[in-house]
């Protein structure tokens, strides 16, 4: 499998040096390059056409916004994930309207991050579970048009939720998907944060009005 190549810019260099340290011990993912500010994170994506750039949303010279709409104006086939300090609603439709796939905030788990990317990198979009439920409230709704907030689960969410809902337990849904435990404690964590369930039982009567699962599950 083809390694994950990932451009870094943040204008503080503790905070490049953290995440090359984290990613480098990743898995399939390879940080090509790093950046100190928006403008150099541009050149650094036209020269290396990485598949993800992480860019920190307040940055001098070109913050993380108007870089994320310089990137995709240059028709680079690069997905943007934006870092930030800030998860206000303000903040993150912005970075979407520019382009971006992804949006955690700075204090966010290895985890998170490493989810983040791989999910982006499959083509997906990534809101953090920190990110407030108002805020993917506002984004569904401008997302879907009016759709069933389902619909605009990704693939593997829907695919956990409907594993946790016929009763599997954790460990069960790591191994049948081939993933780590913690990767599907967040996929369960996004998903309680982004329906706006905070139980079990919850989760698997949204499945079932869903028509995820038969009403045969709900015991």
């Amino acid at each position: 499998m083809a390694a994950i190549r990932v451009v870094l810019a943040d204008d503080h260099a503790l905070m490049r040096a953290g995440l090359r340290a984290i990613l480098g011990n990743l898995a399939d993912i390879e940080v090509v390059a790093d950046a100190a500010d928006g403008r150099e994170a541009v050149d650094l994506c036209i020269r290396h056409r990485p598949d993800i750039v992480l860019l920190d949303v307040s940055m001098t010279s070109l913050n993380g916004i108007g870089a994320a709409e310089q990137i995709v104006k240059a028709g680079l086939g690069t997905r943007i994930i934006i870092l930030s300090m800030f998860g206000s609603e303000e903040y993150v439709l912005q970075a979407l309207r520019a382009g971006a796939s992804g949006y955690i905030l700075k204090g966010a788990s290895t985890s998170e991050l490493e989810l983040a990317i791989r999910t982006v990198a499959g083509g997906e979009t990534f809101l953090g579970p920190s990110i407030s439920g108002t805020v993917i409230s506002n984004y569904l709704e401008l997302a879907t048009r009016g759709k069933h907030s389902s619909d605009v689960l990704t693939s593997r969410q829907r695919e956990v939720l409907q594993l946790l809902a016929e009763g599997n337990s954790t460990k069960q849904i790591a191994y049948l998907l081939k993933v780590s435990v913690k990767t599907v404690e967040t996929h369960r964590a996004m998903l309680m944060e982004r329906l706006g369930i905070r139980d079990l039982p919850g989760l698997t009567r949204y499945a079932m009005r869903a028509g995820l699962v038969g009403a045969e599950q709900d015991r």
